[in-house]
């Protein structure tokens, strides 16, 4: 039977016998194992990486249901978003939120709640299909009104514990989508880009103001600042321009004008002109020296604060690796901007607005778009043309530099200054940083690299966005009053406060609620932000329950989780925002285990991509290989250490032989030799073979025990593979003869061993490969499901090491044996009188037997020798020999005919054989009693011949009839 059709097989059974059920409803000693899931939208179809999380969130639940724990796996689907509204919007061709709102936010909304679940369907089928079990009958979705509620209490308890407050300061938006982003939003969408840098000449106002640093004003013509930039689209919000306090300046005079710029940078501004400086001074000279406006738009006079506008201030953000020294100050456009325009009390100009278009008073470029999608430098370069036709632009120069883009609809975003709720995240960072360290992580570098530096580095959390389709901000203002707010926790308190039924708690249904403001009775409105998504993905433990609405006792019993997992790039999404709101409102991780797996790339080492076709389909492959070849082959890959995978399909294959094919060949092997369940087995008979694949099972699940205890699932795989290449290729192989003796007791003893080892085996892989786990546990003739199984205890003998040490150091004398009889030339079937080992070691009896019949010798002699071990042979090959060589190559010429026959061990056959070689002739019958038991005939003789074999050199013909 082939891999899909045994899958599809016990799909069947799964199904029928309710078995994910009943792993759910069986006794669990161990009590609850918590597991949470990080919820997939529904807006595609299962791409490697979604395969690669599922697998984690399979195998870890399915070996904890076997350690004797409840294993809740609760299915979400994440809802909310740009991702859902992004596909709206280009299925009506919106542009910008503008055509959302003239479309109407109601219409807009319920467009995207009928976008959610899209491919639910194709999801359950190929997450099924994978072979994972997890609930999807009672599983959450975020836009559903428990869920949504949860998210506002989460909320209200932020802001009751002082760690959520309002404010106004510079922070990344997309134009596009005209939402600002949080922190690490915006460091997923960094791309190396080519833009333009300036050095602009800003003209000093006054040259009487610069005679206390040496520049005379009979000296010059004029003097400049020059400043740097590589975001000349910002030129027009310019207010001031910042120096280091303690930088060394110079004034240089070129051309008969003196600009003055960091000393350090002088010979590099003016690589390729004749200059000399006239003066040198400190940054801290230069305070307060007024300059001209470049832009004319922003009169001084009509702004406010105005007479701090156009001046140098002092500034520890600036420094003189890059650029001039002098960085010119746009407060609406820059962090740094607007904390210096915050000290020194500057002019506010936003002459952007946040669709990223100038506004009309820019007259000049009204109505263009900052930094167009299609050319990001086009406005960069009609700024710059307007600076050189009025005499303000110094240079110009290509640069690439990293630069960040919207991570979901791939615009350059622009520093932007906006009003935002804020998490307090800096104010707890200590007690995340302490937290953290309670997690444990794989791979376990993660906890103080990558997810540790970025906690390091962690700022407050903007958790308001200017869009739509999300869970909303359960704050209502007072029209007449902005400070008298109502923070709302529940659907019933807005019911109590509106007296109107609330059933939805969407933007286009709460927006509409109003109440009376208790302190001045004006007229309550939400404020229109909804919030980030990853506030309600932060949110998932406590919503997921709609606690404390519900299951307060079960979420306060199983909180935090033992086990989450996701891709290396939620480090610094849902883990990191699980996180924070967990020690913000429990004082607790959320979290205690958690695996970390990289990206899949296509084999060439490229991004996957539809459009290149270079990566197999996902589905293809299952139905071609099996969803167990893939697991495996993904499980016992880099890609669980959270290191990138160049997907191979040949990876897969590759499982299919040396697993999959073995492990069937093997179960065949036992059911053609099935042991009859009424003959009993003397246990205290002992068979060194039989104790060495015991030891082995028995070393190998520690092995893989230890893996699944400690999340590293490369060590709960990887094993795997010798293991079973061990039991077929030198276990059965040598056991073969054993199922043939004329000893009852061994036959049995062998049948029950290899019946333990596939009982075994089925449930040490059962976590990775649960179908193949399940076929074989079945087919050995069990009725339940291996998954309501136990997990083995593994004490098949005292000293497994010592055993297994005895039969290595076998084996290496039989590859030694076969290497050496490769290089003499002389076939493995021929029997030789006798081998001559050379080592300080002897093998015991039992073991030396194995050495007899694998090199087929007669007889082994030693000589002790404190050289490394070798090996000879008697090659001198006497009569005899040569005829009991003859008679192994006939017996497996013609067993090989059996094979293509369909015969079993069973089908009793009558052999006849023609031949002219008297030699050939003379080895059959003189081993026709041995040939008889080999080929299972009731009887060889002479006569016709039909079928014609070769028998080492000889040509002879045989006929085959069953008896």
């Amino acid at each position: 039977m082939e891999q899909k059709e045994i899958e599809k097989k016990i799909l069947d059974f799964w199904e029928k016998d309710q078995t994910f059920q009943k792993s759910l409803q069986k006794e669990s000693p161990k009590g609850e194992y918590v597991f949470y899931d990080g919820p997939p939208f529904a807006t595609g179809t299962p791409h490697y990486g979604h395969i690669v999380a599922s697998l984690m969130k399979d195998m870890v639940p399915r070996y904890f249901t076997m350690r004797g724990f409840r294993v809740e796996r609760k299915w979400g689907w994440d809802c909310h978003g740009l991702p859902i509204e992004n596909i709206v919007e280009k299925e009506h061709g919106f542009k910008h939120k503008k055509d959302i709102e003239k479309y109407g936010i109601d219409k807009f909304n319920e467009d995207a709640r009928s976008k959610v679940l899209k491919y639910a369907s194709e999801w359950e089928y190929i997450i099924k299909r994978l072979g994972r079990w997890v609930d999807f009958e009672n599983g959450y979705k975020t836009m559903d009104k428990d869920f949504m509620e949860s998210v506002w209490w989460a909320f209200k308890t932020l802001y009751e514990k002082g760690l959520l407050y309002e404010d106004y300061r510079s922070m990344h938006i997309c134009p596009r989508c005209e939402t600002t982003l949080a922190q690490s939003e915006v460091a997923q969408g960094y791309k190396n880009v080519k833009d333009i840098s300036v050095v602009v000449k800003f003209k000093v106002k006054s040259l009487k103001d610069l005679e206390k640093i040496g520049i005379l004003e009979s000296s010059c013509r004029a003097v400049y600042f020059l400043a740097w930039t590589t975001t000349p689209w910002t030129l027009p919000g310019n207010v001031a321009l910042a120096v280091g306090k303690k930088i060394k300046y110079s004034a240089v005079k070129h051309d008969g004008d003196v600009f003055v710029l960091s000393s350090d940078k002088v010979s590099e501004i003016f690589s390729e002109k004749e200059f000399e400086i006239n003066a040198q001074f400190k940054g801290a000279d230069l305070e307060k020296i007024e300059y001209e406006s470049v832009f004319p738009y922003y009169d001084k006079e009509s702004l406010e604060n105005r007479k701090n506008a156009f001046k140098v201030y002092c500034a520890d953000f600036v420094n003189i690796e890059e650029g001039t020294g002098i960085v010119h100050i746009a407060p609406a456009f820059g962090e740094d901007d607007y904390s210096l325009s915050k000290e020194k009390k500057l002019p506010f100009v936003q002459h952007v607005g946040m669709d990223g278009i100038f506004k009309n008073e820019a007259s000049d470029f009204a109505g263009v778009e900052a930094k167009p999608k299609d050319d990001p430098s086009a406005t960069d370069v009609k700024i710059i043309q307007y600076l050189s036709k009025n005499g303000s632009l110094f240079s110009k120069q290509k640069i690439e530099h990293s630069y960040p883009h919207c991570w979901r609809c791939d615009s350059p975003l622009l520093n932007y200054a906006s009003s935002s709720w804020f998490v307090s995240v800096e104010k707890i960072k200590q007690e995340l940083l302490k937290n953290a360290e309670k997690i444990s992580w794989t791979p376990s570098h993660i906890k103080q690299g990558r997810f540790g530096d970025w906690l390091l580095g962690a700022r407050d959390w903007s958790v308001s966005r200017q869009r739509f389709w999300g869970s909303v901000i359960p704050v209502w203002e007072c029209e007449s009053d902005k400070s008298h707010k109502k923070i709302i926790e529940s659907a019933s308190e807005l019911e109590k406060l509106s007296g109107e039924k609330i059933n939805d708690l969407h933007k286009h249904f709460v927006d509409k609620i109003t109440f009376p403001c208790s302190v001045c009775s004006s007229v309550m409105r939400r404020v229109p932000d909804v919030l980030d998504c990853w506030f309600e993905s932060g949110s998932m433990p406590y919503a997921q329950q709609h606690y404390p609405f519900e299951n307060s006792e079960k979420f306060k019993t199983n909180f935090p989780a033992q086990f989450i997992a996701e891709g290396v790039d939620q480090t610094r999404a849902w883990f990191y925002y699980l996180h924070v709101l967990s020690v913000a409102i429990c004082q607790s991780n959320a979290f205690k285990n958690v695996i970390v797996n990289g990206i899949v790339l296509a084999e060439d080492g490229r991004k996957m991509s539809k459009r290149l076709k270079n990566y197999p389909d996902p589905m293809e492959v299952m139905e071609k290989h099996g969803a167990d070849a893939i697991r495996y082959y993904l499980a016992s890959s880099t890609v669980m250490r959270a290191e990138d995978l160049n997907f191979s399909e040949k990876g897969v294959e590759d499982v299919v032989k040396k697993i999959l094919i073995i492990l069937k060949n093997v179960l065949a092997f036992y059911k053609m030799h099935e042991l009859d369940k009424e003959e009993p087995v003397d246990v205290s008979l002992k068979n060194v073979l039989d104790e060495y694949i015991l030891a082995r099972i028995q070393k190998t699940g520690e092995e893989i025990t230890q893996g699944y205890e400690n999340y590293n699932l490369n060590q709960a795989t990887r094993p795997i593979m010798l293991l079973i290449s061990d039991l077929s290729t030198w276990y059965v192989r040598q056991s073969r003869e054993r199922y043939k003796s004329s000893d009852k007791q061994d036959q049995n003893r062998a049948r029950a061993t290899l019946r333990l080892c596939l009982e075994s085996i089925s449930k040490i892989i059962a976590p990775v490969m649960p179908f193949v786990a399940e076929y074989i546990w079945q087919e050995i003739g069990n009725s339940s499901s291996v998954h309501l199984e136990e997990w083995p205890k593994f004490a098949f003998c005292e000293d497994p090491d010592f055993v297994i040490e005895k039969m290595d150091y076998t084996k290496k004398i039989c590859e030694f044996g076969n290497a050496k009889r490769k290089e003499l030339g002389i076939k493995i079937r021929q029997p030789l009188k006798k081998i001559t080992i050379k080592s300080t070691d002897k093998l015991e009896k039992d073991y030396e037997d194995i050495v007899k019949s694998e090199l087929n010798v007669k007889e082994v002699d030693y000589v002790e020798s404190s050289e490394p071990m070798s090996l000879d042979f008697d090659t001198k090959i006497t009569d005899d020999l040569l005829a009991e060589g003859i008679s192994r190559d006939f017996g497996r010429s013609v067993n090989s005919i059996r094979k293509k026959m369909g015969l079993t061990f069973k089908d009793i056959v009558l052999l006849e054989f023609k031949t002219d070689s008297k030699v050939v002739k003379k080895a059959i019958l003189k081993y026709k009693e041995d040939l008889k038991k080999t080929v299972y005939a009731s009887d060889i003789h002479e006569g016709d011949g039909d079928e014609e074999i070769e028998v080492g050199e000889e040509k002879i013909f045989i006929k085959i009839e069953k008896d």
